[in-house]
């Protein structure tokens, strides 16, 4: 289609102003003429976020261990690249719930924004997935599916390590979403400056946005999220098994459910109730398999039991003899049993400094030496520590 549509025509060098003319020009581009730069179908595009529905903030256990990341992850949820936190890097140790509040903020997203695209991935499937378009020269379809999304959520992007060429284009499918104000969010074991192999630049982007740890969760936490999961399940146990299984595993919020799992398995199929002996019968096998690691809370809840002191004592500045030798020996036995630094262990035990500890250490290994009841106190807590 064309219409008429009057112009200048340029001089024609005599000085004299060339006459008017009408010509044709379209208005309308050849529909088999595509353009380059637009990706057919995308305001239609549906994505499957790969998100787990079980992942919610609703049942995120909140504590002291993860707090700022949980705040940061509502934030982000509810404003997905209109945050200073962008990109935000959830970082700790296996199985502390960092998927599990990666993935919550990308269903709230979805629930509340339900035309946002959003993507769940790890970084060793976005890793094959660009091999594989290497391989099918579909790398073009690969890079535009990213840079699509208004949301990516990449878990355990530690695992980018020695990867250059993947890292290569994840730089620039990065840079395209934060200039975009695209949220990204990352997932990692390892802070951004305690992570290798990775390189400069893009650890650099890393540290655009928040980085916000999730630390070993604390006793109460740690029965939050057993009574949590009994509640979903509709099952009840009573507080001293779940007290017990909290305190028998303290490095892992995976393992804790998993030992609620079995635990629950061990009932119904040997058709016992659930009681301590059979958590304790459970739970031997259990966490030898998981290398259970000693906290200071239970060394410390362990030490007042045994010398019938308040909890609160120990950490308090009371000199009563009695209280001063559980101190002692609590902090003898964090040094020895945990992987706790000084400094960290004069903290817990009342925010004292780390030259308290060496003292209180020496003393307890003199005490040990010379006086027979002493090292019998020493002997007897420890067995119950290995129990």
């Amino acid at each position: 289609a064309s219409i008429p549509y009057t112009t200048n025509i340029p001089s024609n060098g005599n000085g004299a102003e060339g006459k008017k003319q009408s010509i044709p020009v379209p208005v309308s581009l050849n529909k088999d003429i595509k353009n380059p730069f637009v990706i057919p179908g995308l305001k239609k595009l549906q994505v499957d976020p790969q998100l787990n529905q079980n992942y919610t903030f609703d049942n995120f256990i909140e504590g002291e261990c993860n707090r700022l990341a949980r705040s940061a992850g509502f934030a982000v949820a509810n404003k997905p690249g209109g945050t200073s936190f962008n990109p935000l890097m959830i970082y700790g140790a296996v199985g502390l719930g960092k998927t599990h509040l990666a993935q919550a903020i990308g269903n709230e997203i979805k629930r509340n924004l339900p035309d946002k695209l959003v993507i769940y991935v790890s970084c060793e499937k976005f890793c094959q997935q660009f091999v594989d378009s290497l391989k099918n020269n579909t790398i073009n379809d690969f890079v535009n599916f990213y840079q699509a999304m208004d949301v990516i959520i990449m878990d355990d992007v530690h695992n980018f390590a020695g990867k250059e060429k993947t890292q290569d284009i994840f730089f620039h499918i990065f840079n395209h979403l934060h200039q975009s104000g695209k949220q990204v969010i990352l997932t990692s074991d390892k802070a951004p400056k305690d992570l290798a192999g990775l390189e400069e630049r893009l650890l650099s982007r890393f540290k655009w946005g928040l980085s916000a740890d999730i630390q070993i969760p604390d006793l109460e936490t740690r029965m939050a999220i057993l009574k949590k999961k009994m509640y979903s399940d509709g099952i009840e146990l009573p507080e001293n098994v779940v007290e017990y299984v909290a305190n028998q595993i303290d490095n892992s919020v995976r393992e804790l459910e998993g030992a609620m799992v079995s635990l629950l398995a061990q009932s119904t199929l040997n058709k016992k109730e659930i009681d301590l002996n059979l958590a304790k019968s459970m739970l031997k096998n259990f966490v030898k398999n998981t290398h259970k690691e000693i906290s200071m809370e239970f060394i410390q809840k362990l030490v007042c039991e045994y010398f019938e002191v308040p909890v609160e004592m120990v950490k308090s500045k009371v000199r009563k003899r009695e209280i001063v030798q559980a101190r002692q020996i609590s902090m003898y036995l964090a040094k020895n049993h945990t992987k706790s630094s000084l400094k960290t262990i004069g903290s817990f035990f009342g925010g004292r400094d780390h030259s308290t500890v060496i003292y209180a250490c020496q003393t307890v290994e003199d005490l040990i030496e010379t006086d027979k009841k002493f090292k019998t106190y020493v002997n007897d807590i420890m067995k119950k520590l290995k129990a």
